[in-house]
């Protein structure tokens, strides 16, 4: 399948036939259904004016929020490229889709994150996750440690970041960090915290997620060769996931936001065949693709429908996609950002 983080993905389809209890379902909102929410994943720029016209470009579309990834080998560094993306524009939010948790100490990421959060009058949402791409931490020379150590180290420095964007000291005894006395300047904001997004595609991750963050992105699983996982994309792996992250969140489930990184828009007028055409790049069948919530074919009246349907079926009303599929669901956008 298209490949995350940056990279360019192939257009893609649309309507989904969901053969759930969604069918027959009213589809008109109910009071508990959280409004659409959409995001740009930026890929980088060649200059500091194409970047600040990109960004001035995503908040004139509609999009509610502007996020980067966090890789060494492409596009901008995260920080600073949203700090930029903040001086250019008043209403868009900023966001990392997702930082790299072993790229930085929590205490280094604490303070960035809270000065751009200041920077910005309140406008960042923080996108964090355990790292997934090990050839781009071999080349680093970062140890790529088991999944489980660095889902346990996630999760540790989620607590410590949080805790250091409180007011006053923080001394912290875990089992990967420490700080003593650290009293960290400035704080956000945003109160409590800025938002908090962790994306992931495994049970561990998800865990995680819903005991800790704001925001989850229900993302696909990164296979052994760090390529990522088609099976984990479909219909029924993103119920598994949400069983997950139910199980975990406990009561808080009901006030998490949920996300997808969709990978492929596109108009058409024949969902099936566009589907057909595209079922081999995401190594699914056009069913499972059509049914897939991180791919979105049709007219845009059809489109609309669709996400109604999976924000009726998965509760997901986060969209988010890479700018080359920008042009093509900005007319949803229009039509269903804060719907």
């Amino acid at each position: 399948m298209p490949a995350a983080g940056g990279t360019k993905p192939t257009s893609t389809v649309a309507k989904v036939s969901l053969q759930t209890s969604a069918e027959g379902h009213d589809e008109r909102e109910t009071p508990m259904a959280r409004p659409f929410r959409f995001a740009v994943q930026v890929c980088g720029a060649a200059t500091g004016a194409e970047w600040r016209d990109k960004a001035r470009r995503v908040e004139a579309l509609g999009f509610d929020l502007l996020s980067v990834a966090d890789h060494f080998g492409h596009g901008l560094g995260a920080v600073a490229a949203l700090t930029a993306a903040a001086a250019a524009t008043t209403t868009l939010r900023l966001g990392s889709y997702v930082v790299a948790n072993d790229f930085r100490h929590p205490a280094v990421l604490a303070k960035e994150a809270a000065t751009l959060d200041l920077l910005s009058d309140g406008r960042l949402e923080l996108g964090i996750g355990a790292g997934w791409m090990r050839a781009e931490y071999e080349a680093a020379g970062i140890p790529f440690d088991p999944p489980a150590v660095r889902v346990a180290r996630l999760e540790e420095a989620i607590r410590l970041v949080e805790l250091l964007w409180a007011d006053g000291p923080t001394t912290f005894v875990g089992e990967h960090y420490r700080t003593t006395g650290l009293d960290l300047g400035p704080t956000p904001i945003q109160r409590p915290h800025p938002p908090i997004l962790v994306g992931g595609g495994g049970r561990r991750l998800l865990e995680v997620a819903g005991r800790q963050a704001d925001i989850v992105g229900l993302a696909p699983a990164a296979r052994g060769d760090g390529s990522l996982d088609p099976t984990t994309v479909t219909a029924a792996a993103t119920e598994r996931k949400l069983g997950w992250l139910r199980e975990a969140a406990g009561p808080r489930f009901e006030a998490l936001e949920l996300n997808v990184f969709v990978y492929a828009v596109e108009t058409t007028g024949d969902e099936r065949a566009t589907a057909e055409r595209l079922a081999a790049e995401f190594e699914l069948s056009a069913p499972e693709l059509l049914a897939s919530p991180h791919a979105l074919f049709g007219s845009v009246d059809g489109m609309i429908a669709t996400l109604r349907k999976r924000r009726d079926r998965f509760g997901i009303s986060s969209i988010t996609v890479v700018e080359d599929l920008m042009d093509a669901i900005a007319p949803v956008v229009a039509e269903l950002a804060g719907a």
